[in-house]
């Protein structure tokens, strides 16, 4: 259980990074992240650093697909840790 609490921590540290480098880059001008990329990092592992991104950055956060993938990816990552906790 501690494996998979260092790995979704350091996966939503790594989404929590990349969407401020999308929001940096976007300033810019520059190439940018896709949002494919983006919401699969999110939903994937790093729903809580994505959705900390989307708010502090203030990035993203117009498109309602960005909050339901970002949602749903959190509601499943705390599911599977309860579940294991429960029952590990």
């Amino acid at each position: 259980m501690i494996i998979l609490i260092v790995i979704l921590a350091a996966v939503s540290l790594a989404a929590f990074i990349v969407y401020g480098a999308d929001k940096s880059r976007a300033k810019r001008g520059a190439w940018r992240i896709s949002e494919k990329a983006l919401l699969c990092l999110s939903f994937f592992g790093g729903a809580a650093g994505g959705l900390l991104g989307m708010v502090l950055f203030r990035h993203k956060t117009r498109h309602w697909y960005f909050w339901a993938v970002n949602f749903l990816g959190l509601a499943w990552q705390i599911a599977v840790l309860v579940l294991l906790a429960l029952y590990a």
